[in-house]
């Protein structure tokens, strides 16, 4: 299959924003047999050379006078005028937009406004590149003339909780009430970080679980190397990713690590195992969210028995597989989710090393071996050491900042080796670029920004603008192969 058609299909399955805002066409198949929730997932696999690479990245949004979470009806105008820009669809809820939709993007916002890029299935990174900087360069336009400002931060850092209102949709109804009862920071997630996720291809079933394993063994590495959210509310927090602590405190049934990855022979079975057995959030009939929380309600249990006069679909098992947040999930292709959101010329930094190392056979099972943890409980115990101490958490006889060196050459060869073997004439391995001298120092983006961290708000929003606002320096030299972005 052409690229161009792999495309198509994966932006009906597999392309979509974390709190995604719409079910996906086409899904409205009855489930009668357990084979088609693991076949969803078989459907995603490809041949290496139609993989793909996506990337989705959360900013912030804030007033450019005051530092504050910026209220939704400026946002509204924001996605308004990108919309009559031309390129994009409103999605439209209860009279308010809440979303844009694009051939093979989309912008959707996070409950407390975060603003979301869901990028287009890609086969470079430089097309990922173009695809970005088309759309950051209209949405930071327009901001500036509605006075907002943009940053590429973990965590929001001056708005306290109470002081940041919902954005207007009707599934934020549902899971922000529910999060009370799950954790003691639900809200915090999903009104007050932001992430960046990479979405990453595989061959069979045996690929996507060799991938997923060592993504997981990564994670406390991932942490480090991009942590980026060391204060929150006007305080340091004492965490260099205060995101990764509030995912870990906000729902232990959907969030964290997932213990049957560890086993060799795992496989989709397993995931789909996992995903029955976790708490339905809803599902959607005729464009209206039903509320499934009022008691411990699984996906198994829908299978099961229903719900009133609903039978389970192919739908509700996507909508379901968007409510699951583990640091690696399936939607059905691979999506990594422990980087903190990142300064423009970073955005497309995480999708590089994760490619490097993951889309390199030989980059790989060398990684693997660097990575892999003795225990389930090591693996867990060092991801809470990497929120706190970034890249000088203890790992092995020496620390992450170690193996960060060695995962970074790695990425780099594996860069180089695609590029000599694709014959496709753009080196990636620029995209790196700008971890170097955070793997050189050991010194994370959250630690640059705490030692800097003083005065009062104005010189505090001055540092935030230099340190991760938009638009920033967008990543590459003039001399760099995307100098002028690539479309697809």
């Amino acid at each position: 299959m052409a690229f161009a058609e792999i495309k198509a299909v994966a932006s009906v399955l597999c392309y979509d924003s974390t709190m995604s805002t719409v079910p996906k066409p086409n899904l409205d198949i009855p489930i009668t047999a357990f084979e088609q929730l693991t076949d969803f997932f078989r459907q995603g696999a490809r041949p290496p050379e139609d993989w793909g690479i996506g990337a989705e990245m959360e900013k912030l949004v804030i007033d450019a006078r005051t530092g504050e979470t910026a209220e939704f009806a400026r946002i509204e105008q924001l996605l308004n005028r990108l919309a009559d820009q031309g390129g994009w669809q409103r999605i439209v809820e209860r009279g308010r937009t809440i979303g844009l939709k694009g051939p093979h993007s989309s912008v959707t916002l996070e409950p407390g406004g975060q603003l979301e890029l869901s990028g287009q299935l890609c086969p470079d990174l430089c097309c990922n590149y173009g695809d970005y900087l088309r759309y950051v360069t209209a949405a930071v336009a327009i901001g500036r003339d509605l006075g907002l400002m943009f940053l590429g931060l973990g965590a929001q850092p001056f708005t306290p909780l109470e002081n940041i209102a919902w954005v207007p949709k009707a599934r934020y109804g549902i899971m922000g009430p529910y999060m009370t009862r799950t954790g003691d920071m639900g809200q915090r997630m999903m009104k007050q970080s932001a992430g960046l996720q990479v979405n990453l291809d595989f061959s069979d079933e045996a690929d996507c679980m060799a991938k997923m394993r060592l993504v997981q063994a990564m994670a406390p590495l991932l942490f480090a190397l991009f942590a980026n959210s060391p204060i929150l509310e006007d305080r340091p927090t004492g965490f260099l990713s205060t995101r990764g602590e509030i995912w870990s405190r906000t729902d232990n049934d959907r969030t964290g690590l997932l213990p049957f990855l560890e086993r060799p022979d795992a496989g989709f079975r397993d995931y789909v195992n996992y995903a029955l057995h976790v708490p339905m959030y809803m599902i959607i009939r005729n464009g209206e969210y039903i509320d499934l929380t009022k008691e411990r309600f699984s996906f198994d249990d829908y299978l099961q028995r229903g719900y009133q006069n609903h039978r389970p679909t192919l739908s509700d098992w996507d909508t379901h597989l968007s409510t699951l947040f583990p640091e690696v999930r399936l939607r059905p292709q691979i999506e990594v989710r422990s980087a903190d959101s990142l300064p423009p010329h970073m955005a497309l930094t995480v999708a590089a090393f994760l490619k490097g190392i993951l889309y390199d056979r030989q980059s790989r099972e060398l990684a693997w071996e660097l990575c892999r943890a003795e225990t389930f409980e090591q693996l867990n115990t060092l991801c809470r050491a990497a929120w706190q101490d970034g890249l000088q958490a203890a790992w092995r006889q020496g620390t992450l900042h170690d193996l960060a060196r060695e995962c970074l050459a790695l990425a780099q060869d594996g860069l180089d080796r695609q590029s000599q073997q694709w014959q496709h004439g753009i080196n990636e391995r620029q995209f790196l670029d700008s971890l170097v001298g955070i793997v050189d120092s050991g010194v994370t983006l959250a630690e640059t920004l705490l030692r800097k961290w003083q005065g009062d708000r104005q010189a505090k929003m001055a540092l935030l603008e230099q340190h991760c606002g938009f638009p920033g320096k967008l990543g590459l030299t003039e001399s760099g192969d995307c100098a002028e972005p690539t479309t697809d």
